[in-house]
């Protein structure tokens, strides 16, 4: 039996280390659904999580979007910057993204907000 206080590696036993499991969704096709739709967006404009939810016959799945949008590397390169929250926010973290939708004209209320009145997509 093994010590519990001295962790052996994976592969102590002769089996081999868990696989990463990745990042992609289990429907790949509701991802590219969501891709889709963010490839739409034109450049100088912003959609809302919640927006594209709703193009795609998903209303209450916003965060859904956020998830696929976290992950769109693995698909190819979409314009997911143009993506904000219902309050014209901008992801935490991903500095890249004011700089993108300014290089596009999008001017930003103050260092994390898109005024959606001014900016919103009307598709």
């Amino acid at each position: 039996m093994p010590n519990p206080n001295f962790p052996l590696p994976p592969d102590f036993f002769g089996f081999p280390a868990p696989a990463r499991q990745s990042a992609r969704p289990k429907n790949e096709h509701l991802a590219f659904e969501i891709l889709a739709v963010v490839e739409e967006i034109p450049a100088g404009r912003v959609a809302t999580y919640g927006q594209i939810a709703r193009l795609i016959g998903r209303e209450k799945n916003a965060r859904l979007v956020g998830s696929v949008l976290a992950n769109a590397e693995y698909y190819g390169r979409y314009p997911c910057h143009r993506v904000v929250n219902a309050a014209g926010r901008l992801v935490p973290g991903w500095d890249e993204q004011a700089d993108l939708l300014r290089a596009e004209g999008v001017e930003l209320k103050d260092e994390n907000h898109v005024c959606l009145k001014r900016y919103r997509w009307t598709y």
